[in-house]
């Protein structure tokens, strides 16, 4: 088996699944900084029990690196990690997926299982199929979309359900026979419909951190305390179980997906629009809050967690550098920490950003935060992780 796109957030885990199965694992990825940590039993990235994994697949032997698809064996699985991005305008980008396979184009056969595994454009399955058949490629083609929660993928994957998609039977039988390695249970669809269930699944979840998001607002701006209200609403109560709390919703999945969902639907998905102005626009609700309280302009403001969600260090699409940009404008000054972070060289230490800062903002509610000493700072919690006063009313 080849992964593409495998010291990645998605790849390296589904990697790491297959070879403790007893698969022998080749994976591919551009990123040779990376290759090399992972060769050396180093994760690029926190995994739950992804070290042990790891130490464990090349103990075996059953871990190859490289950065030549002219390395990719002539037949058996090929797994794709590279989905379709959205350009600056929230518009699809089929320029990535369609240059990983032009890459790949002259080391492809008819004895391979092509798998993408990343959320894709709908019709972008059927599209590959009729793209490779014009290049003389007649490989099996299948989406299974990848449906896990970053950082506990290799758990979720052999735990969850996975959704298979074969664009022929014959597809649909091999790639039903590779995911029953690792997986308790498939469920089949055709690639439309798996494409479509990858979309809805977080288009979804979007629209559900939405709805609690602008009750926050509503709440918060009418002298209310959302918090206590989330707690009424859902204690003891089953039809509200469910209900998320208030936070930043982001990352490098939800808001993409919605928006290319949208554009799909001819940008008439209005609800994936409204939760998107909802989303991003939290940020700038709570500044607008802030500087009604406080004189921002003179004040230090501290961030705390740069991550796009807690116990991570993936910053892609963080609203935590939306807000940090925002505030760069109206407070006299910012300072950012996080745990988990590495690739800004801009963060200061935790104590540092405590002992400068005059209010401090939890925007991403860390495990290493839990026992956070602000110094009696004021310090802005919409997640409730610390169970202080709402600053804002």
């Amino acid at each position: 088996m080849c992964v593409v796109g495998g010291a990645g957030h998605v790849g390296l885990p589904f990697s790491l699944s297959f070879a403790h199965s007893g698969k022998r694992v080749l994976i591919y990825d551009t990123d040779r900084k990376a290759l090399a940590k992972i060769a050396e039993g180093v994760l690029p990235f926190p995994e739950e029990d992804g070290e042990r994994y790891l130490k464990d697949a090349l103990a075996k032997d059953r871990l190859a690196f490289t950065s030549d698809p002219a390395d990719v064996q002539p037949s058996g699985a090929l797994v794709v990690t590279i989905g379709t991005p959205v350009d600056e305008f929230l518009n699809p980008e089929h320029k990535v997926i369609r240059e990983c396979m032009d890459g790949l184009l002259p080391y492809l056969t008819d004895d391979h299982l092509l798998v993408l595994r990343s959320t894709v454009y709908p019709g972008t399955t059927t599209w590959l199929e009729r793209y490779l058949q014009r290049a003389g490629k007649r490989p099996k083609i299948a989406y299974c979309p990848e449906r896990v929660v970053q950082g506990s993928g290799i758990r979720e994957l052999a735990e969850l359900p996975q959704i298979i998609s074969g664009t022929t039977p014959a597809a649909l039988a091999e790639v039903r026979k590779l995911f029953r390695r690792v997986a308790p249970q498939t469920f089949e669809m055709t690639p439309l419909e798996a494409e479509f269930a990858k979309l809805f699944n977080n288009c979804y979840r979007y629209l559900h951190f939405a709805i609690a998001n602008e009750f926050f607002m509503i709440a918060t701006s009418a002298g209310a305390d959302f918090r206590r209200i989330h707690s009424g609403m859902t204690h003891g109560y089953p039809r509200a179980k469910d209900m998320p709390s208030a936070g930043f919703t982001a990352g490098p999945c939800l808001v993409k997906d919605t928006m290319q969902l949208a554009a799909f639907a001819r940008n008439q998905f209005n609800l994936g629009h409204a939760a998107m102005r909802i989303n991003e626009g939290l940020v700038l609700f709570l500044i607008d809050r802030l500087a009604q309280r406080y004189r921002l302009k003179s004040m230090t403001v501290g961030l705390l967690g740069m991550a796009f969600k807690p116990n991570s260090d993936d910053t892609r699409a963080s609203l935590s550098y939306k807000l940090k940009n925002e505030l760069a404008v109206q407070a006299k000054s910012v300072l950012c920490t996080d745990p988990y972070v590495k690739t800004d060289p801009e963060l200061k230490p935790l104590a540092d950003v405590l002992k400068r800062s005059d209010i401090l903002i939890m925007c991403v509610p860390h495990a290493a935060y839990r026992e956070l000493d602000s110094k009696g700072k004021p310090i802005l919690d919409i997640w409730n992780f610390l169970g202080t006063p709402n600053i804002l009313l």
